[in-house]
Protein backbone atom coordinates (compact mmCIF):
# COMPACT_ATOMS: atom_id res chain seq x y z
CA UNK A 1 0.00 0.00 0.00
CA UNK A 2 0.79 3.80 -0.02
CA UNK A 3 -0.59 6.92 1.08
CA UNK A 4 -0.77 10.63 1.48
CA UNK A 5 -0.34 11.23 5.40
CA UNK A 6 -2.38 14.13 5.05
CA UNK A 7 -5.38 12.14 2.72
CA UNK A 8 -5.80 9.58 5.64
CA UNK A 9 -4.89 5.65 5.45
CA UNK A 10 -7.53 3.74 5.42
CA UNK A 11 -5.96 1.24 8.45
CA UNK A 12 -7.44 1.05 11.88
CA UNK A 13 -4.22 2.06 13.48
CA UNK A 14 -1.78 4.67 12.03
CA UNK A 15 1.24 2.85 10.69
CA UNK A 16 3.91 5.65 10.98
CA UNK A 17 4.80 5.35 14.85
CA UNK A 18 5.23 1.89 14.15
CA UNK A 19 7.52 2.85 10.88
CA UNK A 20 10.00 4.38 12.83
CA UNK A 21 10.62 2.33 15.77
CA UNK A 22 12.04 1.69 17.82
CA UNK A 23 12.50 4.77 19.72
CA UNK A 24 13.94 5.71 23.26
CA UNK A 25 11.38 7.38 25.77
CA UNK A 26 12.34 10.08 27.04
CA UNK A 27 11.03 10.34 30.77
CA UNK A 28 10.90 14.08 31.77
CA UNK A 29 11.34 15.33 35.07
CA UNK A 30 10.31 19.06 35.42
CA UNK A 31 9.19 21.55 38.45
CA UNK A 32 6.87 24.45 38.18
CA UNK A 33 6.95 27.67 39.68
CA UNK A 34 5.95 26.83 42.66
CA UNK A 35 8.63 23.88 42.82
CA UNK A 36 6.30 20.82 42.29
CA UNK A 37 7.47 17.71 40.54
CA UNK A 38 6.16 16.55 37.29
CA UNK A 39 7.17 13.27 35.15
CA UNK A 40 6.17 12.23 32.10
CA UNK A 41 7.55 9.71 29.08
CA UNK A 42 7.43 10.72 25.67
CA UNK A 43 8.32 8.70 22.97
CA UNK A 44 9.43 10.98 20.55
CA UNK A 45 12.80 11.94 21.98
CA UNK A 46 16.58 11.34 21.08
CA UNK A 47 20.08 12.55 21.15
CA UNK A 48 20.80 14.95 18.39
CA UNK A 49 24.84 15.84 18.97
CA UNK A 50 27.71 15.56 21.44
CA UNK A 51 29.69 17.86 21.84
CA UNK A 52 28.16 19.75 23.63
CA UNK A 53 26.00 16.22 24.57
CA UNK A 54 22.02 17.59 23.28
CA UNK A 55 19.00 15.97 23.30
CA UNK A 56 15.65 16.84 21.91
CA UNK A 57 11.84 15.73 22.73
CA UNK A 58 8.66 16.78 20.77
CA UNK A 59 5.05 17.03 21.92
CA UNK A 60 2.14 17.93 20.66
CA UNK A 61 1.72 21.08 23.55
CA UNK A 62 -1.95 20.11 24.78
CA UNK A 63 -3.00 16.95 26.92
CA UNK A 64 -4.96 14.17 24.60
CA UNK A 65 -8.66 15.32 24.43
CA UNK A 66 -8.06 18.63 26.88
CA UNK A 67 -7.62 21.97 26.06
CA UNK A 68 -4.98 21.51 28.82
CA UNK A 69 -1.16 22.34 27.97
CA UNK A 70 0.86 19.94 29.36
CA UNK A 71 2.65 20.27 32.44
CA UNK A 72 6.15 18.77 30.76
CA UNK A 73 6.29 21.56 28.12
CA UNK A 74 4.78 24.43 30.47
CA UNK A 75 7.23 24.17 33.09
CA UNK A 76 10.49 23.92 30.64
CA UNK A 77 9.11 27.09 29.22
CA UNK A 78 8.96 28.83 32.68
CA UNK A 79 11.66 27.42 34.60
CA UNK A 80 14.27 26.13 31.36
CA UNK A 81 15.35 23.23 32.98
CA UNK A 82 14.29 19.26 32.74
CA UNK A 83 15.90 16.18 33.70
CA UNK A 84 15.50 12.55 30.90
CA UNK A 85 15.51 9.53 33.12
CA UNK A 86 16.43 6.51 31.38
CA UNK A 87 13.18 3.99 31.73
CA UNK A 88 14.20 0.00 31.85
CA UNK A 89 12.57 -2.99 32.04
CA UNK A 90 12.55 -2.75 36.16
CA UNK A 91 10.61 0.95 35.82
CA UNK A 92 8.19 -0.39 32.83
CA UNK A 93 4.96 -0.45 35.04
CA UNK A 94 6.01 3.19 36.71
CA UNK A 95 7.01 4.27 33.74
CA UNK A 96 3.44 3.66 32.30
CA UNK A 97 1.99 5.06 35.30
CA UNK A 98 3.33 8.28 34.75
CA UNK A 99 1.58 8.34 31.24
CA UNK A 100 -1.65 8.94 33.11
CA UNK A 101 -3.05 12.54 32.81
CA UNK A 102 -2.86 13.77 36.38
CA UNK A 103 -4.58 17.26 37.60
CA UNK A 104 -1.89 20.43 37.53
CA UNK A 105 0.04 19.90 40.02
CA UNK A 106 -0.27 16.53 41.15
CA UNK A 107 3.09 14.51 41.61
CA UNK A 108 3.52 11.95 39.36
CA UNK A 109 6.80 10.51 41.19
CA UNK A 110 4.22 9.93 44.29
CA UNK A 111 1.54 8.63 42.00
CA UNK A 112 4.07 5.97 40.45
CA UNK A 113 5.56 5.35 43.79
CA UNK A 114 8.80 6.13 42.67
CA UNK A 115 11.38 7.68 44.92
CA UNK A 116 13.33 11.18 44.04
CA UNK A 117 16.73 12.35 44.19
CA UNK A 118 18.05 15.35 44.05
CA UNK A 119 20.20 17.05 40.97
CA UNK A 120 23.34 18.93 40.77
CA UNK A 121 22.79 21.82 38.47
CA UNK A 122 19.11 21.98 37.98
CA UNK A 123 16.10 22.25 39.77
CA UNK A 124 13.62 19.06 38.36
CA UNK A 125 14.36 15.31 40.99
CA UNK A 126 15.24 12.90 38.89
CA UNK A 127 14.22 9.53 39.20
CA UNK A 128 15.91 7.58 42.19
CA UNK A 129 16.55 4.15 40.82
CA UNK A 130 16.64 5.42 36.84
CA UNK A 131 20.43 3.27 35.33
CA UNK A 132 21.12 6.99 34.82
CA UNK A 133 19.72 10.65 33.90
CA UNK A 134 20.37 13.79 32.70
CA UNK A 135 20.20 16.99 33.61
CA UNK A 136 19.37 19.58 31.28
CA UNK A 137 18.89 23.19 30.46
CA UNK A 138 16.61 24.63 27.81
CA UNK A 139 18.75 25.42 24.40
CA UNK A 140 15.65 26.01 22.16
CA UNK A 141 12.23 25.54 21.63
CA UNK A 142 11.50 25.39 17.69
CA UNK A 143 7.28 25.11 16.39
CA UNK A 144 6.57 22.52 13.94
CA UNK A 145 3.12 22.71 11.70
CA UNK A 146 0.21 21.10 13.33
CA UNK A 147 -3.12 19.88 11.68
CA UNK A 148 -5.09 20.23 14.55
CA UNK A 149 -5.75 23.74 15.35
CA UNK A 150 -6.38 23.83 18.66
CA UNK A 151 -3.10 22.15 19.31
CA UNK A 152 0.77 22.96 18.66
CA UNK A 153 3.65 20.45 17.62
CA UNK A 154 6.77 21.98 19.77
CA UNK A 155 10.62 20.06 19.44
CA UNK A 156 12.58 20.92 22.92
CA UNK A 157 16.42 21.12 22.60
CA UNK A 158 18.18 20.79 25.80
CA UNK A 159 21.90 20.74 26.42
CA UNK A 160 23.24 18.35 29.03
CA UNK A 161 25.10 19.60 31.98
CA UNK A 162 25.46 16.94 34.35
CA UNK A 163 24.89 12.96 33.92
CA UNK A 164 24.17 10.97 36.78
CA UNK A 165 24.86 6.87 36.28
CA UNK A 166 24.35 4.18 38.61
CA UNK A 167 27.44 2.65 39.61
CA UNK A 168 26.02 -0.99 39.09
CA UNK A 169 25.81 0.36 35.19
CA UNK A 170 29.31 0.37 34.69
CA UNK A 171 30.67 -3.04 32.95
CA UNK A 172 34.48 -3.06 32.20
CA UNK A 173 34.47 1.05 31.75
CA UNK A 174 31.42 0.92 29.62
CA UNK A 175 27.29 1.27 30.45
CA UNK A 176 26.01 -1.67 29.86
CA UNK A 177 22.78 -1.45 27.87
CA UNK A 178 21.80 -5.30 28.81
CA UNK A 179 22.24 -4.58 32.11
CA UNK A 180 20.20 -1.45 32.27
CA UNK A 181 17.73 -2.67 29.80
CA UNK A 182 16.42 0.35 28.36
CA UNK A 183 12.81 0.33 26.98
CA UNK A 184 12.00 1.69 23.74
CA UNK A 185 8.22 2.41 22.20
CA UNK A 186 7.76 0.52 18.96
CA UNK A 187 4.06 2.08 17.68
CA UNK A 188 0.60 1.14 18.93
CA UNK A 189 1.05 -0.55 22.15
CA UNK A 190 3.95 -1.92 21.72
CA UNK A 191 7.46 -1.92 23.26
CA UNK A 192 10.46 -3.38 23.02
CA UNK A 193 13.44 -4.06 25.60
CA UNK A 194 17.48 -4.20 25.14
CA UNK A 195 18.78 -7.37 26.05
CA UNK A 196 21.44 -8.35 23.44
CA UNK A 197 23.74 -6.25 21.90
CA UNK A 198 26.24 -7.22 18.59
CA UNK A 199 28.90 -5.19 17.79
CA UNK A 200 30.22 -4.19 13.82
CA UNK A 201 33.11 -2.15 13.26
CA UNK A 202 33.04 0.84 10.27
CA UNK A 203 35.75 0.06 7.82
CA UNK A 204 39.17 1.39 9.08
CA UNK A 205 37.77 2.11 12.64
CA UNK A 206 38.81 0.52 16.25
CA UNK A 207 36.48 0.47 19.06
CA UNK A 208 33.61 2.17 19.39
CA UNK A 209 33.54 5.96 21.34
Amino acid sequence: MRYRPADGHGLPHDPFKAIVAPRPIGWISTVDEEGRANLAPYSFFNAVADRPPVVMYSTTGRKLGLDERKDSLANIRRTGEFVVNLTSWDLREQMNATSAHLPHGEDEFLAAGLEKAPSVEVAPPRVAAAPAALECRLLQEVALPCWDETGENVVVFGEVVHIHIRDDMIVDGRFDLTRSRPLARCGYQDYAVVERLFQMRRPGQGGGR
